[in-house]
Parts: structure tokens; sequence; C-alpha cells
């Protein structure tokens, strides 16, 4: 009985002393893991930016392009993207004097990511930041492209160097297509195609005394034969991006712009319309893209991208 009791302990023993053996060599493990993630991770650590603010101040970031996304870490914060500007980020302290650190994040139409670490100042020494003039005072700025479901597998940053290049190289490729009246010439300078997208380059001049006010601008597809536009007959399409907002048009000046929309293709009894419309006025233009005009896009790979 003394020795079955005897064999009975060091059986027990021997297993506790087994599963303590198993959980430290699991800590390891799970320690020599952990170590591993977080020294990958920190190969694509995001340096934040720091920024100071006040409860009776606002400050403001101007980002190089539209305001997508904002998250805010704590209720120490309040943001907004500045009335009528969409590129304009403002941000204050909603609790005054708050202690500890926080921060917020920012996305914007161009993909990058922003992160900012915030602490509150009763006197910061600046309010307002310029993020555009920032990158030009460094060597290289790192992008962060955030993916965005509208672009598909095209990334945010080629995409807005696609569109700066057309605008910037302004080549008239295409002479045939334009609308002239009132003084107003309206001209479709290009079009061209990249992994699934379509760029068009146009151009709005205005040729009189009296200031061009845009309203607002449609892209449908209409019927050829009488392109009229009907609830039947039309099929609007809205651009992904444009190069810059729609602009008024001083007299005796012109006004480019290029518009990004998803590729398409053109029965043979359909067209593409473009129209803009004049605010408190009668002066529209409108054009018009066959199916011929789309199939002999120009591919964008032809260009050398500025960005």
């Amino acid at each position: 009985m003394k020795i079955l009791l005897k064999d009975v302990c060091a059986l027990m023993l021997l297993l506790t002393f087994s599963l303590h053996i198993n959980a430290q060599e699991q800590d390891s493990i799970s320690m020599k893991d952990s170590v591993i993630t977080q020294s990958r991770l920190k190969t694509g650590k995001i340096e934040p930016y720091w920024l100071t603010v006040t409860y009776d101040k606002t400050s403001h970031i101007i980002f190089p392009a539209k305001i997508k996304y904002v998250d805010l870490g704590s209720e120490n914060l309040i943001a907004g993207k500045a009335d009528a500007a969409e590129n304009v980020l403002r941000v204050k302290a909603a609790v005054r004097n708050f202690e500890s650190e926080t921060n917020f994040s920012v996305i914007t139409e161009d993909g990058r990511f922003y992160s900012f670490d915030v602490f509150y100042s009763g006197y910061p020494a600046t309010l307002n930041y310029d993020v555009l003039k920032m990158f030009k005072h460094q060597d290289k700025e790192k992008v962060n492209d955030v993916l965005f479901e509208d672009l598909g597998s095209n990334r945010p940053t080629l995409t807005a160097a696609a569109l700066k290049t057309i605008y910037t190289k302004n080549k008239k490729l295409i002479r045939h297509i334009g609308s002239y009246s009132f003084g107003i010439s309206f001209l479709l300078k290009g079009i061209y195609i990249y992994d699934g997208k379509y760029y068009f380059h146009t151009e709005l001049k205005n040729n009189t005394n009296v200031p061009y006010s845009v309203d607002f601008m449609t892209f449908k597809i209409v019927d050829r034969k009488t392109s009229k536009l009907t609830a039947v007959q039309e099929n609007e399409l809205v651009p992904l991006r444009s190069y810059q907002p729609l602009t008024d048009v001083p007299e005796n000046r012109s006004e480019r712009n290029v518009f990004l929309l998803d590729q398409f293709t053109l029965a043979d009894d359909k067209v593409l319309m473009i129209e803009i419309f004049e605010r408190n006025g009668g002066r529209h233009q409108s054009l018009e893209i066959t199916n011929e005009d789309l199939i002999h896009a120009s591919p964008v790979r032809n260009l050398k991208l500025v960005f």
C-alpha cells in the first residue's frame, strides 16, 4: 500500500513538472512569436506627425488632396472638414487642458494615410499647416497607398499622377469634338485609357466679356439618333475623380480639367454626351463621343508620369 502511494505521488509530481515545463515553453514560443511579429511590423511603421491644439483657437491642416476619412483617437478632440473646402481639416481641443496624449488619422483621395499625435498647449506655436509645403522641404516622402473600392486595383497615387500628367502636358489629341455657341467653346482635347479607367481631358473657353459661372456637369449615355435626354434613354455616369473642382471661367479666359470614369463601350445607336451648364444662364454646352472615339483612346503608359 505504501509502495503504491509512493508511486502515485511520484507520478503526480512528474505530471506537474511536465505541465510546468510545457507552459514555460509555450510562453517562450508566444513571446518569441510576439517579438518577431513586432519586429516585422516595425519595418512598416508609419511615423506620426506631432501637433499641438488648444481650446480657444482652431488649427487648420491643408492637405494636397480631398479628405476621404478622419478618425479621432479620443473625445478630447473635435475635427471636421472646413466649409466648401474638401482638403482642409479643422482641429481643436474639445476639453480644456487635457493631459493625456491623443491622436487622429486622415486618409486623402490620392490614397495617402496620415497619422498625427496630438498634445494640448495653452499657447500653440503654430495653428495652420500646409502638408504640400512640408513635402517639398523633405528629401523623399514615403507614400502610404490606401486602395479605394471605386478605383479597384488602381493605386491612388498612380491615378493622381495620371490626372496631373494629362493636365500638365496639355496635349491636343482630338480635334473633331467640340461645341461652339454664345462665345463659349467646350472642347474634348483627349481620351486616355489605363487599367480599366478612362481619362477625359476637357477645356472650356470663354471668348466673351461676361464671366461663365459653372453650375454642374454631366456624363450620360443617350440615344444616338435623337440625343434627347429622357428618363428611359439616358444612363448617367458619375466621374470617380477629377483633377480639380469645377471652376468658373472669367471673361476671355479658359479652364481645363481631367475626369476619371470606369471603362465602358457604346452600342452603335448610343453616344456619350458630356454637358456643362451655366449657373443662372443659358450658355449650356454639350459634346458627343462615339464608340469609335473611345476605342482609340491613348494609353496613359505612353506618357511620362508627373508625381
